[in-house]
């Protein structure tokens, strides 16, 4: 006795509906990895183009300027490495972005702490001053600020710290907000029956619970303050000011505008030590601000 099993049909109409789908399915993934390629295109060709004609001669720029190195010429980051000048700029760099990424996670947490979980009168009037600080530009305010520092004295790195933190703390704030509002009140009240104070409780628990929020604000600080040009350009004023890297690109194109191959170099490198410090902390922000979206 023999079973006949009929295994159920496709429809033809069912089969062509299908297939548009599949397709348009596959040609906007083929859309978005091209536009992918070509955003990282933009991005590192730049970079690539600087970091290779850093290791080609003059005469080869001006034979081909999209040519490769042929041969490699070394001498021109050995010249910019060996220098203590390059090094200078890149420690007083270092100095002023540690200083502020310090002050932007400290004062930006403690400002944000009281907004998220106090409430009193014109709580939201004073977050609402913080979100229109970035509505402000620095190039507004570049030159008042820079007689507001004459006046109070402020000069070299102190006065180019404490108006880069005092710009970042509007981001810093309304980045840690959603974070330390995220935090269960039942917490909260159980430290407060252990007998913690309020600033018991905000250095014991309220830090240590918000570092992936203090992390991202801290990195935003540090690459922007690595890569500002505008204000230490006015505030780093005089022969013996503390010139930060981005300046000693300018300064070194200055006193070498025929070296097109140093020049690539120099820059090269100053870009090196922001691009190495965000790869290692790229996850941590994206981390953060998932964290700040999410409370």
């Amino acid at each position: 006795m023999s079973v006949d099993i009929t295994r159920p049909r496709t429809s033809s109409a069912e089969g062509r509906s299908r297939t548009p789908r599949r397709t348009m399915g596959d040609s906007s993934i083929a859309i978005t990895i091209l536009v992918a390629l070509i955003a990282v295109g933009l991005t590192l060709g730049p970079m690539i183009y600087l970091g290779l004609g850093g290791f080609r001669s003059n005469g080869q720029i001006a034979a081909d300027p999209s040519a490769l190195p042929d041969p490699w010429v070394w001498q021109n980051y050995w010249n910019i490495l060996t220098k203590a000048g390059f090094w200078k700029y890149t420690l007083n760099s270092l100095i002023i972005s540690s200083a502020t990424t310090l002050g932007v996670v400290v004062f930006g947490t403690m400002a944000a702490y009281p907004l998220a979980r106090y409430r009193f009168k014109g709580r939201e009037g004073i977050f609402l001053v913080f979100t229109a600080g970035l509505m402000f530009p620095l190039t507004v305010a570049i030159f008042p600020l820079f007689l507001l520092l004459q006046d109070l004295g402020l000069k070299g790195m102190w006065g180019l710290i404490i108006p880069q933190v005092a710009f970042a703390l509007p981001v810093t704030v309304i980045i840690m907000r959603p974070f330390l509002a995220a935090l269960p009140s039942e917490l909260e009240e159980a430290a407060f029956m252990d007998g913690l104070t309020r600033v018991g409780f905000f250095f014991r628990m309220v830090i240590p619970l918000a570092k992936p929020g203090m992390v991202t604000v801290g990195v935003l600080a540090f690459l922007g303050s690595w890569n500002a040009y505008l204000l230490p350009l006015v505030v780093l004023t005089g022969r013996d000011a503390p010139k930060t890297l981005p300046l000693g690109v300018t300064e070194f194109q200055g006193q070498n505008a025929a070296d097109f191959a140093g020049i690539m170099a120099y820059t090269f490198l100053a870009m090196i030590p922001a691009l190495v410090f965000f790869l290692m902390m790229e996850r941590r922000i994206v981390d953060g601000l998932s964290g700040a979206v999410k409370g």
